[in-house]
């Protein structure tokens, strides 16, 4: 016992005082929230770009339509001819000319209407002026129909159902998106923690193999223990770098909440109408039902799920990891037993984001159970509650496999480790396990 803790001491130092260890646990999260603020800042200033529009309307029907807005103006070059006006536009480096033609027919005018423009439109901009035009053409289709445009107004209906619990706690639809972004969310880390971690076992075993330093190790320790204090060590260390992820995040997260915060004395709702001042009512009820939601979910089991889950799924593969790099000699021959290693894991991840529209469905159960899968699925199912039998079948499941897939992964490690000169083939690796 004494010789496995001083394996997984010397791993777990070895890996933490790794310099690419350090500069990835320091740069992670501060590239990632940088990332973040970059995005959110170029789709800040992409919507605030003020844009300078000429537009020609020949039949002076869309008046509505180019009125000037915080980020746009419209310039009237009516008077102008087509070409004329595409060579001023040009000319005055506007963002794009609007096109709609002298036509009475305003079925084949829906057809007609064109933008002139030097480079590519944005997608947000030519949605909103589609949408603009749209209804602009719908009131004059519904009028020449002789259709009352208030009344359709009037009876324009905006259904909205509630979900609520046979226990009586009232749910929301983006309270539902939360929960399979949560969930999607950690089961994904788990799919990278495992193969991050994982591979940094074999490499080490592999390392060590092709310098001969692990002939001097298991002089003095047996190759089982040696195997468990590299998975365990690595796994110490992993937990400590997303230790660190997270506080780090946290920290630069709310760093950037700050500066990009937006302050609510500039709200000013004097000047907004009742029907927006109501949308805005219930706008922030949702809001309100949302953070009820969240503070409903489990959190605490979820971030001890989390860790069970990461720690299972890690010490599973990183055992087969580990056989895997003691039946090898570099990197490349290591190509042949990928597959296998990563079927199930591609399978979960799929699986996990394909079934989390129904995470109670036979299949979401099975793949939540099965031991090759339970750590990514069974994470995505948690936000959404589950079952304790389920978990607790999951858990016994999870951990009788690494018993399992240990005992196999030990007969390999201790033969394999001392191989040289030979790629082994599945029929070689099941000959080590009759040793």
């Amino acid at each position: 016992m004494d010789k496995l803790l001083l394996i997984i001491k010397r791993e777990f130092l070895a890996k933490v005082k790794n310099k690419s260890f350090i500069i990835i646990t320091i740069l992670s999260p501060v590239i990632m929230v940088a990332l973040l603020a970059f995005i959110i800042f170029i789709q800040s200033s992409s919507r605030n770009e003020f844009k300078t529009v000429s537009y020609i309307d020949s039949g002076n029907i869309f008046e509505e339509v180019f009125k000037d807005s915080e980020h746009i103006k419209y310039i009237n070059l009516k008077e102008l001819e087509l070409e004329k006006a595409k060579l001023f536009t040009k000319e005055s480096d506007y963002y794009c000319l609007v096109h709609v033609p002298d036509i009475n027919n305003i079925e084949e005018l829906e057809k007609k209407i064109s933008i002139y423009a030097e480079n590519t439109v944005g997608m947000s901009f030519l949605t909103s002026l589609e949408s603009k035009f749209a209804k602009v053409i719908t009131n004059k289709k519904l009028t020449k129909l002789n259709i009352d445009l208030e009344k359709i107004k009037k009876s324009d209906t905006n259904v909205n159902i509630k979900t609520i619990k046979f226990s009586g706690e009232q749910s929301s639809k983006i309270g539902g998106m939360l929960k399979m972004a949560l969930g999607g969310g950690m089961g994904y880390l788990i799919f990278m923690f495992i193969i991050i971690y994982g591979n940094s076992v074999m490499r080490s075993v592999i390392e060590e193999k092709s310098n001969r330093i692990i002939e001097v190790i298991i002089s003095s320790v047996k190759p089982f223990y040696l195997m468990l204090g590299k998975i365990f060590g690595n796994a110490l260390a992993g937990l400590l770098q997303f230790a660190i992820w997270i506080v780090s995040a946290l920290i630069l997260i709310s760093v950037l909440s700050s500066v990009f915060g937006v302050d609510s004395s500039i709200v000013n709702t004097t000047n907004i109408s009742p029907d927006l001042q109501n949308k805005m009512q219930n706008s922030m009820g949702e809001v309100n039902n949302v953070i009820a939601e969240i503070w409903n979910l489990p959190l605490l089991a979820m971030l001890i799920s989390f860790i069970f889950y990461f720690l299972g799924g890690y010490l599973v593969y990183s055992s087969i990891y580990a056989a895997i790099g003691a039946a090898v000699e570099s990197e490349t021959d290591t190509q042949q037993f990928m597959i296998p290693v990563m079927t199930p894991l591609i399978v979960a991840i799929y699986a996990g984001f394909s079934i989390i529209e129904s995470p109670h469905s036979t299949i979401s159960v099975g793949f939540s159970i099965f031991p090759l899968t339970s750590p990514i699925v069974m994470l995505m199912r948690i936000p959404f509650g589950v079952p304790t039998w389920q978990i607790i079948l999951s858990i016994v499941l999870l951990i009788l496999t690494f018993f399992v897939i240990v005992f196999i992964a030990a007969k390999i490690y201790r033969v394999g480790v001392l191989m040289y000169g030979k790629k082994p083939s599945y029929k070689e690796l099941y000959k080590w396990l009759r040793l």
